[in-house]
């Protein structure tokens, strides 16, 4: 009876023993596979926040763009160039209004004559200088300085400025006659006397300027050149023909 008793108790101890390796068994793989996953979405999410906290700083990285105004020009020869391209800039702009303060007082407004065509002098205030040839396309009209300057045609100031290379001082206009396209130029102006800018509308007849020897000139005088249609003429047979 005795070693009955005992062994019950034993039998008691070994089964919950087997029970108990039973459920460990049981339950500690399941932890084992539950635990890596909750660290494995941790770290999903922590790399989900790093990665959008990079996206962040990326944007604010592009959204300023760099200034470089300070560098337009980083060697002496283009500051140079920049500081002599205003200056011109300025003397053009002082050329410019510097001919809408000369004073035309005493002096005719409009030529003498009629027609469509008008003489770019008065009458008698030249003499006839070279015409076309030998690489000159214009007509040489000899006179004093500051004598006034013409319209020969109503038309439109294609370019007034003060330096158009040889011609100097000089101003062309854009003109239709008798249905043709002529355009007249007005070269070696004295400066500063320009009555007319690019762009403006003249009637003919209208004072445009005054004679001078700027450019490639050695005398004062006024080079008058006729275009029509594209191709030159001459221009003292051309005034002789049509100028009323």
């Amino acid at each position: 009876m005795g070693g009955r008793k005992a062994v019950k108790p034993l039998r008691s101890i070994a089964i919950f023993g087997a029970v108990g390796a039973l459920v460990a068994g049981i339950a500690l793989p399941a932890f084992a596979t539950s635990k890596p996953s909750e660290a494995a979405t941790t770290t999903l999410q922590q790399l989900a926040a790093v990665d959008a906290q990079s996206l962040v700083v990326a944007s604010q990285a592009t959204a300023a763009p760099l200034s470089r105004g300070t560098f337009t020009a980083t060697t002496p020869e283009e500051i140079e160039k920049k500081k002599a391209e205003a200056a011109a800039a300025a003397r053009a702009a002082a050329a410019s209004t510097a001919s809408t303060r000369f004073n035309t007082a005493g002096y005719a407004l409009v030529s003498p004559g009629s027609g469509e065509v008008r003489y770019p002098l008065p009458g008698g205030s030249y003499s006839q200088g070279r015409t076309i040839g030998g690489g000159h396309n214009g007509a040489d009209m000899l006179a004093p300085a500051m004598t006034p300057i013409y319209a020969t045609a109503a038309g439109v100031v294609r370019a007034s400025a003060e330096s158009i290379g040889g011609y100097g001082v000089c101003i062309m206009i854009d003109s239709v006659v008798g249905g043709q396209q002529v355009q007249s130029t007005y070269g070696h102006m004295t400066y500063g006397t320009r009555q007319v800018a690019a762009g403006q509308t003249v009637a003919a007849g209208q004072l445009i300027g005054f004679v001078g020897s700027t450019g490639r000139s050695t005398a004062n005088h006024l080079h008058f050149e006729v275009w029509i249609n594209g191709g030159m003429v001459e221009p003292y047979s051309w005034l002789a023909a049509n100028a009323g």
